[in-house]
């Protein structure tokens, strides 16, 4: 039983919250048993321990069993120490941590991708995590972060995806120019999301096409250079009264209109 919140070990876990530590040791956190059910269940090779209290093992039978069989270490803890790991106020019991694996941008592109999602400088956690949730219910084949969008192992981009993080492919450090230039190479036409583009409605049929969705900075936009690398840019129609749409609400909205139309061509 792992019982004292300062020991070394307890420590070394707590500092994968920092993008510093993430980076060094190649680690993240998974915090919560749907998480750790997630990993286990779809990249159990990537799961290096799990940590939990007694009584979350004995709700979560199936994540005890799982790890056993993906011959992960479950290390029983208090919850004083769970909580001097976990980034969130309440862990739910269990704290897992997981080694990092990208996607190579050559394997998402060489696996013919027909809806893709770029993300340039996004920089909010929440949305960032939303959009790749969204993506992986869309159907979309990767997620592409390029520029300075947060990364993808920050904890709380984690929890919002919901898992989602290990059913579709992400590619990060990514250079947009790089991005475009392999996007249209194996037939996907790049649409950027902007409030200043195209009525979406007049020109939805293009979507039934390959399509990679470009979005940009939660206030900014994209800048001018990066929309210019666009082949098409679209806006969303408000009908209401609000200002504008959240990025990860918009994106949601992008993917799966363009899901629908894929599929209703196909």
């Amino acid at each position: 039983m792992l019982e004292n919140p300062r020991s070394p070990r307890v420590r070394a876990v707590a500092k994968l919250t920092k993008r510093s530590a993430r980076q060094e040791t190649g680690l993240f956190l998974l915090e919560g048993p749907q998480a750790a059910r997630e990993g286990l269940a779809f990249r159990p090779d990537t799961l290096v321990e799990v940590f939990a209290t007694p009584s979350a093992m004995e709700r979560h039978q199936d994540i005890r069993d799982g790890a056993k069989d993906a011959g992960v270490e479950i290390v029983l803890t208090t919850e004083a120490v769970l909580d001097a790991m976990a980034d969130t106020v309440t862990p739910q019991g269990i704290v897992a941590v997981a080694r990092q694996s990208p996607s190579a941008l050559r394997d998402v592109f060489a696996a013919s991708p027909t809806l893709i999602a770029i993300c340039e400088e996004v920089r909010d956690p929440g949305n960032l995590g939303t959009i790749i949730r969204a993506a992986d219910a869309a159907g979309a084949d990767a997620v592409i972060l390029t520029g300075r969008t947060v990364d993808p192992y920050n904890p709380k981009v984690v929890r919002a995806t919901t898992g989602s993080l290990f059913h579709v492919p992400v590619a990060v450090g990514a250079d947009l120019a790089e991005v475009v230039e392999r996007a249209r190479a194996v037939g996907l036409r790049v649409v950027a999301a902007d409030v200043e583009g195209a009525d979406f409605l007049a020109s939805r049929d293009l979507l039934s096409e390959p399509t990679a969705w470009l979005f940009g900075n939660e206030a900014r936009g994209l800048e001018d250079d990066a929309l210019a690398q666009a082949d098409l840019a679209l806006r969303l129609p408000i009908y209401g009264r609000a200002e504008s749409l959240n990025l990860a609400t918009a994106a949601s909205v992008c993917l799966y209109e363009t899901a629908f139309a894929q599929r209703a061509a196909s």
